[in-house]
């Protein structure tokens, strides 16, 4: 896998030039009008079908016929369509008529006048009749009128009110051949309506709203030639500066929904109107296609990605390197001795992740670099019992060692100590009615399993070598993946059907090389990096392949804690956390990801 600057550097992958659909005056059109016993298919029956094939602006054939009900026409429908009993009464009915206009219409886009109401009657006709519907495109002339026509020009959206704005030929009278003629002639004025704005294809014409503003509808060329592939999009300004990056299943259908109507985003229209180009570099894997992202928006940061852009503004937790030591919150981790647990995804998080440990540890709390030279005076903090006041010499270097060693081996992969502090706080508290400040302590708990245990699946992997993991691909073959210090070194999928260890073999000599960091904590990529590979090497399925070095999560990990604490905090209702163990939780067994021991590696295939 290359690196990121050298991403966009490169010229785009170019797939096969495919145009944005059929054009409109190469689509067949089917114009259909229905009239029936009532307004529900499931209590009313179809009494007249009546329709029109029409291809660049030429009509190519009719369909009509009376259908049996088999019921009785209500005397006011056979007022409105001057359909009646006798006139039906040797018609066919409509098993026998329904496969005829399946098949007059096949191949075709389908069009009513208030469609949902038409095409749900033929629907349930064929499902009664025990016919398969076929996957028609759709497209109501309603819904069309509703964005090209507005009220000073017409009051209504009505056929007849459409058909007397536009000069039908035929006047629309409830009769189904009348009506499909007249929505036809509606139809082509719409159409050109349409061709105003730039709409030329059928695909342009289904997701048509006026929503979208022209300017944002003629840039629609910019999807033209993207290859229909997993990997990442770039946007880019006339200058060939990033403006946004995405990843998507398929580029070119992602790229053309931001033209349509499905992209609601202000501001992603904002970003269109500016864009003059768009680079798509295929991927893999849908993994290297995120990591990919996360790379270009670290490295680029474009105006209109919200996230990613400065992953170096993680919060980290820091238990300085001195002889009283204390928390700090810090943005870099230094190679200094001290304690680093991290990153914490927000600042306030990463506070109330302290507060835990000082509701649980008699830490000091106050900022000055303390020497061995004792004060006069201690602070409210150590008169509450909450230090021991080292700085007054009541508390030797020693004995403050130990109540230090407490909040290192939090943060390193002991959290029994701390947590069960913390519940027994959570049940005196509980225990005196106090449960505001019981459901306090109860976020803090949260907040610092939470981040400890995510700095502790972390860390093993940053300090990893070399990992060689696999999964079953959706089309067969293997989906394989190196990783390097926490770094995606390499991907690939093997055919379907071979032997998986050549190519494996090949990945493990061909994946990029990641020195070891100098700073172990950081890894070689960003957090949300490594992160992102730990949650596919959790994912079901997965098997892993090879190993250099080790790879485990602490036996009394804050994870373990915090898979346990979390879904009960999201489904409590009672203040009182009866739920809740009452004194000294403590977590037991191995918490390696996915339950699996990666001493020993599998083969794939196996």
């Amino acid at each position: 896998m290359s690196s990121t600057s050298t991403l966009l550097a490169g010229s785009a992958v170019q797939g096969t030039f495919d145009e944005l659909g059929p054009t409109l005056a190469d689509t067949t059109f089917v114009v259909v009008d229905l009239e029936t016993t009532g307004g529900s298919p499931a209590t009313s029956a179809i009494t007249e079908i009546g329709a029109v094939k029409v291809r660049g602006g030429v009509e190519l054939g009719e369909f009509q016929t009376l259908v049996n009900p088999h019921a009785h026409i209500p005397a006011f429908i056979s007022v409105l369509t001057g359909i009646t009993d006798a006139m039906v009464a040797e018609a066919p009915a409509i098993g026998q008529v329904l496969p005829s206009f399946l098949e007059f219409a096949r191949g075709s886009v389908l069009v009513a006048h208030n469609a949902r109401f038409d095409v749900g009657f033929l629907r349930a006709a064929a499902e009664r009749s025990g016919l398969d519907w076929p996957a028609f495109r759709v497209l109501d002339t309603v819904h069309l009128a509703r964005q090209l026509v507005p009220r000073d020009e017409a009051p209504n959206h009505k056929l007849a009110t459409l058909a007397a704005l536009f000069s039908s030929r035929t006047t629309p009278d409830h009769r189904a051949l009348h009506d499909a003629k007249a929505t036809v002639d509606v139809l082509h004025e719409l159409v050109g309506r349409v061709g105003n704005q730039g709409v030329h294809t059928l695909d342009e014409l289904l997701t048509f709203t006026s929503r979208v503003s022209p300017a944002q509808r003629r840039k629609r060329h910019l999807a033209e030639g993207l290859p229909s592939r997993p990997g990442v999009y770039v946007f880019k300004d006339a200058q060939g500066r990033p403006l946004y990056v995405g990843t998507s299943q398929d580029i070119r259908s992602r790229v053309r929904s931001y033209f349509t109507a499905s992209e609601r985003r202000t501001r992603m229209a904002e970003m269109v109107a500016i864009a003059e180009s768009v680079t798509p570099i295929v991927c893999g894997t849908r993994l290297e296609a995120q990591v990919r992202e996360l790379r270009l928006i670290a490295s680029h940061q474009p105006r209109y990605n919200r996230r990613s852009r400065h992953p170096d503004r993680g919060v980290w937790i820091k238990l300085t390197d001195e002889p009283f030591p204390r928390l700090s919150l810090v943005r870099q981790v230094r190679d200094d001795g001290a304690t680093y647990s991290g990153p914490y995804s927000s600042r306030l998080s990463a506070e109330a992740a302290v507060a835990a440990v000082h509701d649980a540890v008699p830490l000091r709390q106050c900022t000055p670099r303390l020497s061995l030279r004792p004060r006069s005076t201690a602070c409210a903090l150590a008169e509450m019992g909450r230090c021991g006041a080292p700085c007054t010499g009541a508390q030797s270097v020693d004995d403050y060692a130990a109540v230090a060693g407490r909040v290192r081996d939090m943060l390193e992969g002991d959290c029994r100590a701390v947590v069960g502090a913390l519940h027994a706080r959570m049940a005196d508290l509980s225990g005196e009615d106090r449960f505001e400040e019981a459901g306090v302590v109860r976020d803090r708990l949260l907040a610092l399993v939470r981040g400890a245990g995510k700095a502790q699946r972390l860390a093993p992997l940053r300090t990893t070598p070399e990992l060689v993991a696999a999964r079953r691909a959706p089309g067969g073959g293997w989906e394989v993946v190196c990783i390097r210090h926490g770094r995606l070194a390499g991907t690939v999928v093997t055919p379907p059907g071979a032997d998986p260890m050549p190519h494996v073999e090949a990945l493990r000599a061909s994946a990029e090389h990641v020195p070891t960091p100098t700073v172990g904590h950081h890894g070689a990529a960003t957090a949300e990096e490594t992160e992102l590979l730990l949650r596919w090497l959790e994912s079901d399925g997965v098997r892993l392949v090879a190993l250099d070095g080790s790879w485990s999560c602490p036996v009394h990990g804050a994870q373990r804690e915090h898979a346990r604490l979390e879904p009960l905090v999201a489904a409590a209702t009672d203040p009182g956390f009866d739920a809740w163990p009452t004194r000294g939780a403590t977590s037991h067994g191995h918490d390696r990801p996915g339950g699996r021991s990666p001493a020993s590696p599998t083969r794939v295939g196996s």
